[in-house]
């Protein structure tokens, strides 16, 4: 077995997908990047919060063991809805084994390329 390492609860203050994409080869985009170390699935349950709205939450995941996962945010949906464009939130990572989440944003919105990846804030 092998042993999980990282934390059940991350935060992710800052998202936002851009909304337009100049033309070419990229895509704007964002991913929640989660690690499991553990020889076990790990079980994410992720929500979404906003400024101006209702949280989006209890959206599944697997991380299957010994594994890596990038989930792209514009395709986390619950009841239907999903995170709009152009719209600042806010993520939370809840997983059942201790896992290591990064953030990552592509923003082609222009020619020259910007892209931002950080770690996620654990929760201890």
């Amino acid at each position: 077995m092998n042993q999980a390492r990282g934390e059940k609860h991350w935060i992710i203050p800052d998202g936002f997908i851009p909304p337009t994409s100049a033309p070419g080869a990229y895509e704007s985009h964002e991913s929640i990047c989660v690690l499991n170390c553990a020889s076990e699935d790990a079980r994410l349950d992720i929500t979404i919060f906003f400024e101006d709205r209702d949280p989006l939450e209890h959206i599944s995941a697997v991380v299957p063991g010994r594994r890596t996962k990038h989930i792209r945010t514009s395709s986390l949906s619950a009841n239907g809805a999903s995170i709009p464009v152009g719209v600042p939130y806010a993520i939370e990572v809840l997983s059942d084994v201790p896992v290591i989440v990064q953030y990552s944003r592509l923003d082609a919105t222009q020619a020259e390329n910007a892209l931002m990846s950080v770690m996620a804030h654990p929760i201890k």
